[in-house]
């Protein structure tokens, strides 16, 4: 039986996960050569050439890549192997490291995120919140559980991690009583030549409003946009413009806010995600997170 040394395998994963072999000694600190024999003792082993130069950095082939997703698994098993073994150990609740990209919605995030706060034994969360990207690759060295996005992960990202679509709702549009009573037509039509605060382009609603915007025949005047909702509804609050928002936070902009909703539309809708390294989710806090969105928060 053909045995595969797990050392050599993780150094070539740290290779390929950090871009570079002078990168991958620093972490593991070993000396440079001693990586590079390594890893050629592993090409001799596998009878495959895994890494290539791009510049100063190196790059997996294409049997190197599907050598790197198998050690993805490898070690994000592993790891979980030592979480479950050290909790039971020590006797200490799990703790539940969550992504939340910075554009989601903070009541939303929120609302995904309660559920497992009831999981037993769940101790404690940790939230992240960042780009996207920058999440995904935590997720990829297992610093996180999941991560909660506004889109699912595009095909551009090297990163072997499943989409988990958690639902979607309409989109409303909302504006504060002193800038409703100078809109006169009705919705859609009010909205045009309306001062509207939006979304940038780094939140997925934003082309599927542009589209909408075009079909409709409806110029809105932009006045600002944001990369952050939070922020974006702040702005809305002092009547600056009409926020468009999804519809599951109605509640929250007309109760909280005091916003009033001038008009809701079925073709543009809101999507969210759960992004996490497992094909199938395990994860007790994980999978009460994607049941609860799906039955209870976008029904």
């Amino acid at each position: 039986m053909e045995w595969l040394n797990y050392h050599h395998l993780l150094y070539f994963w740290t290779v390929v996960r950090t871009g570079s072999i002078v990168a991958a000694s620093s972490e593991l600190r070993l000396s440079v050569p001693t990586i590079s024999v390594q890893l050629r003792s592993l090409e001799t082993n596998l009878g495959e050439k895994l890494l290539v130069r791009s510049g100063r950095r190196v790059v997996p082939t294409e049997t190197g890549r599907l050598v790197f997703k198998y050690a993805n698994d490898i070690f994000s098993t592993g790891q979980e192997l030592l979480d479950i073994v050290k909790s039971r150990r020590t006797g200490r609740s799990a703790t539940l490291r969550i992504g939340v990209a910075d554009v989601l919605p903070k009541w939303i995030a929120y609302r995904l995120i309660e559920p497992a706060l009831s999981i037993t034994p769940l101790a404690r969360i940790i939230c992240r919140e960042h780009r996207p990207d920058r999440l995904l690759a935590e997720l990829a060295i297992n610093e996180l559980d999941v991560v909660l996005s506004d889109g699912p992960m595009g095909p551009n990202i090297n990163v072997r991690a499943f989409n988990h679509f958690l639902g979607a709702c309409d989109v409303a549009f909302y504006a504060q009583p002193k800038l409703t009573g100078s809109l006169h037509e009705k919705f859609p039509h009010n909205l045009d030549g309306a001062p509207v605060l939006l979304p940038t382009d780094s939140m997925a609603i934003r082309p599927i409003l542009d589209v909408w915007f075009e079909t409709q025949r409806i110029r809105p005047r932009v006045v600002g946009e944001f990369d952050d909702f939070a922020l974006l509804r702040v702005f809305g609050e002092t009547g600056m413009g009409i926020v468009p928002a999804p519809c599951v936070l109605d509640s929250e902009m007309t109760k909280r806010y005091g916003f009033k909703r001038i008009g809701r539309t079925k073709a543009v809708r809101a999507s969210f995600y759960a992004i996490s390294v497992e094909h199938k989710v395990k994860n007790a806090a994980v999978a009460a997170i994607c049941e609860a969105a799906r039955q209870e928060l976008f029904t």
